[in-house]
């Protein structure tokens, strides 16, 4: 909390409480430290054991302590002789108290007289300076508080910990300087003057023992980077003590990764340059000797188990260099396996044997039973916001049941996909018997809310500035909901939405979304369109990886300002329709994470029926799914997968009744890259414009490799290549028309790159129609961009 500039020119006085010891407010002495007792008015030993004995015992210049207080930390009471080592005991346990600036002892007679000079209280504290640590954590990092006792001491220790801070975000120039106001009833303001300096970045990286490895290669696994000019957005080159023992691990796990089995890291220190503006990272490594695996075999202690049917789970190969990530995965797949077949309690140990006079290993994987481990508790720890039955039902297993390692894994992703939260780890440890388990949850909460002014280019909707206020985690109950806008040069967006995963505190999904659009894209469609309406949902999980999810939405559309001469297919639907459409989604969802999936399949069915009242009358069936395949085991790197998409829809007329043009299909742009959006499919070619006029039948099929680009990891670019096929066709004939269609397969291929960019995600794809028919409509790049700010 500020001090204002009027109490601090009114304070009776400023003391610094730096290196040397506050003038006004005197450091207390540790009790080794305290002065001897020889008090004026006391004689020596000898002197007291003939001078008589402690009659009373007065105290004086204490203002809040009582007097009480003050004689029971004493060693001495009336009738103790004036013993010089008890009164040296009395005045080092006063001091040790730290209540006390100054204490002397006075023998006036026969009385003792111990004055005091208490140490003031704290009334406020404040920061200034200070931009990259907010109040309230350097708050949390101190031990001085309000209403609390001042010492000098305690403020020379704070403003150390408030160095140590600064130092943990790499500005080692920080200087910090305690400073106390003196106010009245001997009350101080401490102020803590901060100059933050810039940030010590590292300067140089560097590894001694390395020999299979450049020097090159060895900067790219460690997550600490040199400073460099493009960084400014990244901590990366910023110096963090904790960052170099994660350094190490990363190390640690490549080299195993590339068969070095006897690797070691063994230190690594920083020297910081003598302006301290910069470190000086080394690494110290030993590589040893390469391995390949020899042989491979698998040993079951399991009844009804044979050790050849987990061969398959085995992510290595006889011959290939040890890898000690691909043996983690085996554990893990073999134990994955063995538990869907109903093997509950079980143990996976691998282990190596070395080949004498060969650079080589056997590979031996243990299967064995485990011991019986029961949860008896759930923890939850570090969610302040986030109520804990938010977290507490994302667990597919309870206090009691069985202890799963697969099942722990998949709860610890289920947590990290609800988005609220930056880092998520779940732990077992030990309980209170030997077959108890604890499992504890700890999070760090991330902000889920936003206020968001932005701005960007779509290829489909030109210039566009958007806003909105979004929470994806109301009030820590997991419910997610916003208000968004977009103004663009061809459309315009309201959306209003809310949903609550668990409506009820059930397995049951319920929301709503409101909503405007007008879409006046007449560079693809020489129509603009209007819609206005909602949607409530919901729906239910069957277990893990099942759901079905129902829909009831209710739209009034309009088409108008179609240009002159426009197909007859688009004239005659002019004016207003209403949709009054209920849907369902049936997903069966084997990804191993639903926000950014590296491996696994997902499938969706989904059938709407449009005809409880309003306009429309039709049935559409859709069905779409993707598989991704992970290229780790030949690349080396978890950046590399392949993911394999594919759908289909039909829409289907009830009686005589055409559906409207905005209900049909539509390919090209995002669903086959290389071509506009609409740019295949049936046209009519009786006007100018050759109008793309939709279709019943859709099919797509889209091939995308992704890999990381040879740049810094920083530089948050990614790369794809891909093959898009699929084709439309289906329409109703109007009269004498000239319509072309083709339902033979289109193919757009090509390569695209995303950033993840300071300024918001930027999409790039370059595509050619490499299969096409006449009159359709190729486009060869497809650029979107937008931001938050």
């Amino acid at each position: 909390m500020p001090i204002s500039r009027a109490a601090r020119l009114t304070a009776a006085a400023v003391i610094v409480a730096g290196a040397p010891a506050l003038p006004a407010l005197a450091q207390p002495a540790s009790p080794d430290q305290a002065p001897s007792p020889n008090p004026r008015g006391l004689p020596g030993a000898d002197a007291a054991s003939t001078q008589g004995r402690i009659a009373a015992i007065r105290v004086e210049g204490n203002q809040r302590i009582e007097p009480g207080t003050i004689l029971s930390y004493l060693a001495v009471q009336p009738g103790d002789p004036f013993s010089p080592d008890l009164l040296d005991r009395s005045l080092k346990t006063l001091y040790a108290t730290g209540l006390f600036a100054d204490v002397k002892l006075d023998r006036v007679g026969n009385t003792l007289v111990v004055r005091v000079a208490e140490n003031p209280i704290v009334n406020q504290i404040a920061f200034e300076g200070n931009h990259k640590i907010e109040d309230s954590d350097l708050r949390d990092d101190i031990q001085l508080r309000p209403r609390a006792v001042f010492t000098a001491a305690e403020a020379e220790a704070d403003r150390d910990r408030i160095l140590q801070a600064y130092s943990k975000k790499g500005r080692f120039q920080a200087r910090v300087t305690p400073k106390v106001i003196r106010l009245p009833d001997n009350r101080v303001n401490v102020v803590f003057e901060i100059s933050e300096g810039h940030p010590s970045l590292i300067a140089r990286i560097q590894f001694v023992g390395n020999h299979a490895f450049s020097q090159a290669k060895l900067r790219e696994v460690v997550s600490s980077r040199q400073s460099a000019w493009w960084r400014f957005l990244s901590s990366a080159d910023e110096y963090d003590p904790d960052r170099m023992a994660y350094d190490r691990e990363l190390l640690r796990r490549f080299y195993l990764r590339n068969g070095f089995i006897d690797f070691a890291a063994d230190e690594s220190h920083a020297e910081l340059s003598p302006d301290r503006g910069g470190f000086f990272v080394t690494f110290t490594i030993h590589e040893g000797a390469r391995f390949r695996v020899h042989k491979i075999s698998v040993v079951s202690q399991l009844e009804h188990l044979k050790a050849d049917t987990v061969r398959k789970d085995i992510a290595l190969h006889q011959g290939q260099w040890y890898d000690g990530d691909a043996v983690e995965r085996s554990v893990t797949q073999i134990g994955d396996d063995l538990r869907s077949r109903g093997f509950t309690f079980i143990d996976v140990e691998p282990r190596i044997v070395r080949i004498k006079g060969k650079n080589a290993v056997d590979l031996i994987f243990d299967v064995r039973p485990g011991p019986r481990a029961y949860v008896e508790r759930i923890d939850i720890v570090g969610n302040v916001r986030t109520q804990d039955r938010v977290i507490r039902r994302q667990f597919l297993f309870a206090e009691g049941d069985p202890f799963d390692q697969t099942l722990m894994r998949e709860s610890k992703q289920r947590i990290q996909d609800l988005g609220y939260f930056g880092k998520v780890t779940v732990d077992p440890s030990p309980g209170s018997a030997p077959d108890k388990v604890v499992v504890t949850s700890t999070i760090t909460e991330k902000a889920n809310g936003s206020v968001s002014l932005g701005g960007g280019y779509s290829t489909y909707v030109g210039p566009l500035l958007n806003a909105g206020l979004t929470e994806k985690n109301i009030v820590g109950s997991g419910i997610d909901g916003g208000i968004t806008g977009t103004l663009g040069q061809f459309e315009n967006q309201i959306d209003i939405n809310a949903t609550n995963p668990y409506f009820l505190g059930k397995n049951l999904l319920a929301g709503f979304d409101l909503f405007y659009l007008n879409n006046s894209s007449l560079y693809y469609t020489i129509y603009s369109e209007r819609r206005v309406g909602g949607t409530v949902n919901l729906g239910y999980e069957f277990n893990q990886h099942v759901r079905q999810t129902w829909n009831y939405t209710l739209v009034d559309r309009s088409i108008y300002n179609a240009f002159s001469g426009a197909s007859a297919y688009i004239t005659s639907q002019e004016g207003r329709t209403v949709l009054s459409q209920i849907g369902q989604v049936f997903s069966i969802d084997y990804r191993d994470s639903r926000v950014h999936p590296h491996k696994g399949w997902v499938l969706r069915l989904g059938l709407d029926y449009a005809g409880l009242g309003g306009t429309e009358d039709f049935v559409r069936a859709k069905a779409d799914g993707s598989y991704w395949i992970p290229l780790d085991y030949f690349s080396g790197n978890s950046a590399w997968d392949l993911e394999l998409s594919a759908g289909v829809g039909r829409i289907i007329d009830i009686g005589n009744h055409q559906e409207s043009i905005i209900d049909r299909f539509f390919l090209g742009g995002d669903n086959l890259r290389g071509f506009q959006p609409g740019g295949v499919g049936p046209r009519d070619l009786t006007d100018p414009y050759e109008d793309s006029i939709g279709g019943r039948f859709i099919w797509t099929e889209s091939t995308e490799l992704h890999f990381p680009l040879p740049v810094p990891k920083d530089f948050g670019l990614t790369g794809r290549a891909f093959v898009d096929i699929g084709s439309l066709s289906g329409y109703t004939r109007l009269g004498t028309d000239n319509i072309v269609a083709s339902s033979a397969p289109r193919l757009g291929a090509g390569i695209g790159f995303s950033w993840n960019s300071p300024f918001g995600l930027i999409n790039i794809d370059f595509a050619d129609a490499v299969l096409k028919q006449p009159h359709d409509k190729p486009e060869f790049i497809n650029f979107g961009f937008g931001s938050g700010f």
